[in-house]
């Protein structure tokens, strides 16, 4: 596919931005997924993208629209002056531990010719670590067929430190291509912000 994106330095822009979106302690989980949905559609604009929210797309299992929870979509007149190109990113963000398959399955619906996204993030809080290798063999089995270029984010607490690991993982049909980490935490104001896990130990000298 050549229109992949390199979704792995999305992943790095997200880390490193996470203060900018302004979640505090008093922020409820609803309020996690409109911040962070805006900035990646504040990105998909700004790569000069259409842009939409709870846009509709066909599951041909159910039989019914499902909304993706954020789209961008190519449009070129040089090459279609009628219709978008293509679906370039679909993105969901779940908060809910016992939506992670369904979260996987609304990325990787069967659908209508034209809604197969080229690429694909999932960010999904999810209760350990231990959950990871199941979802992530899931998400490999979906995209044999799909053939979409994939980042999944996993969020956990982590009770020992008192924090949240945020684990990335980009997929290629062929499977996982790059790891990171990062950690998500509250500073001394009550904000959270985030940190590559190798650039913490900085932070606590």
């Amino acid at each position: 596919m050549g229109n992949n994106l390199d979704l792995m330095l999305f992943f790095e822009g997200y880390v490193r931005n996470y203060r900018r979106l302004n979640l505090n302690e008093l922020h409820n989980r609803s309020m996690f997924t409109r911040r962070e949905i805006e900035h990646f559609s504040n990105l998909g604009e700004m790569l000069g993208f259409s842009v939409f929210v709870e846009d509709a797309k066909y599951d041909k299992r159910l039989k019914r629209n499902r909304p993706m929870d954020l789209s961008w979509w190519k449009w070129d007149e040089r090459i279609d002056k009628d219709n978008f190109v293509s679906l370039a990113l679909h993105l969901e963000r779940e908060n809910q531990w016992d939506k992670d398959v369904v979260t996987i399955e609304k990325l990787f619906s069967m659908t209508t010719e034209g809604y197969i996204p080229q690429n694909v993030i999932g960010i999904q809080n999810i209760e350990s670590s231990s959950r990871i290798d199941y979802l992530n063999k899931l998400v490999f089995k979906k995209n044999t067929k799909q053939q979409s270029n994939v980042l999944m984010i996993y969020r956990f607490y982590d009770r020992d430190n008192d924090l949240d690991r945020v684990w990335a993982y980009q997929f290629t049909p062929s499977g996982i291509i790059e790891e990171r980490r990062a950690i998500c935490k509250r500073d001394e104001l009550g904000y959270w912000v985030s940190v590559f896990e190798e650039e913490y130990p900085l932070l606590k000298e």
